[in-house]
């Protein structure tokens, strides 16, 4: 897959695709935890906003089954064309979109839930996109949305210097970027402000040790990321250089643990 032009801030390439294929392992139980407790079923018209290269959108094609429909919306044309490979394949009805979500059409009163993970942590209008999906909702539709919490709680034990550094330099970047990475804190005052009702918020949390698949999630996200923070001057290559020299350590260290970032689910009803 070549690189975009439009490029997440973590690539689209195939690094990445394996790197969000891992992700998904170690949270996939959560987002069908999430799908279950908001009542997805067969024959609905559900929307995977943010959907990637469409781990989860496979999932919930499945969940709607012959007489239901996903859309699965996401800006990269390599993931959409990976989605769309995969549907063919699998014989599963999803309707693959390529747009931006400031240009994502969606008809009032048309879809009847909603699964989005870690896509409004990137965007500098979160309220706005989610106003385009509440008014897409039928009445008693559901929105599933699992993001960060608190990404400052992502750290390791024993503490390693040079890691420290390099996961604080991650978290600098994205502060400094137009969204919001702790976007889950605001998601119930957001959507109860829509009128919609908010009974489901679950803090999710995950603890990686090396012999663990939790370990790779932040593994691949550094091997991915701290290069990106060196090309953009956010961290230095002998840092970076200590960081993985210490994530090695961290792996023949008895006991050793990363603490991930904390996320959180919230469920709310139109």
């Amino acid at each position: 897959m070549k690189k975009e032009a439009t490029s997440y801030i973590l690539g689209t390439d195939k690094q990445e695709l394996i790197r969000l294929g891992i992700q998904h392992q170690v949270w996939a139980e959560e987002a069908q935890h999430g799908w279950a407790k908001a009542g997805f079923t067969a024959g609905d018209t559900l929307l995977d906003l943010g959907s990637g290269p469409g781990y989860c959108t496979r999932e919930m094609a499945c969940i709607a089954g012959e007489s239901g429909t996903v859309i699965g919306v996401d800006k990269s044309e390599g993931y959409i064309h990976h989605l769309n490979e995969l549907s063919t394949l699998q014989h599963l009805n999803i309707k693959a979109i390529c747009a931006d979500f400031n240009e994502m059409q969606l008809e009032p009163n048309s879809i009847d839930g909603m699964y989005c993970r870690w896509a409004l942590a990137w965007l500098p209008n979160p309220k706005e996109i989610l106003q385009k999906v509440y008014n897409a909702l039928k009445p008693g539709g559901k929105m599933v949305i699992h993001e960060y919490y608190d990404w400052s709680t992502h750290q390791t034990e024993p503490k390693k210097d040079g890691l420290s550094i390099a996961i604080a330099a991650a978290l600098k970047s994205f502060r400094d970027s137009e969204g919001e990475i702790d976007i889950g804190r605001h998601l119930p005052e957001i959507l109860s402000g829509f009128g919609m009702q908010v009974p489901g918020v679950r803090l999710m949390a995950k603890i990686g040790r090396p012999d663990t698949l939790n370990w790779q999630w932040p593994k691949t996200f550094y091997y991915s990321y701290f290069p990106r923070l060196v090309e953009v001057g956010y961290l230095s290559e002998t840092h970076m250089k200590q960081a993985f020299d210490d994530l090695q350590e961290l792996e023949q260290t008895p006991g050793s643990s990363i603490c991930c970032p904390l996320m959180t689910e919230v469920i709310a009803i139109k």
